[in-house]
């Protein structure tokens, strides 16, 4: 069983940055593909970024080049650094795990966080 726990929503202007954790406990963390996912009201829940045991990484189109996502073994904790937001990147932001090398889709996750608020005001 692995737990996640996400941190860092809250409410910034359009063109600030934001940095969200993902603390995870349980299962050996280093071994795992790691994700964030979004999803924003009336919509499905899309890929933002992955990165797996290797630290290879995948972004979504949306987000390249304004969003990192990073990895720090010794803490079981991931990152996401969000640059030059703007207002649709508003959505509760998820971290997931995965067991697989990594993946854009939700089934290549089987844990979940709770997820945190990011609002992007304009």
């Amino acid at each position: 069983q692995v737990k996640l726990e996400e941190s860092g929503g809250g409410l910034v202007q359009a063109g600030a940055s934001r940095r969200l954790s993902c603390a995870a406990s349980g299962r050996t963390f280093s071994s795992f593909a790691m994700a964030w996912f979004r999803q924003a009201p009336g919509k499905e829940r899309e890929f933002v970024a992955y990165i797996n045991w290797v630290r290879d990484t995948s972004y979504a189109d949306s987000v390249k080049g304004r969003f990192t996502i990073s990895r720090d073994n010794a803490w079981n904790t991931v990152y996401l650094q969000m640059n030059s937001l703007k207002p649709e990147d508003t959505a509760v932001y998820y971290c997931a795990a995965g067991t697989y090398s990594g993946g854009s889709s939700t089934n290549d996750y089987t844990y979940w966080g709770h997820g945190t608020q990011v609002t992007v005001s304009s």
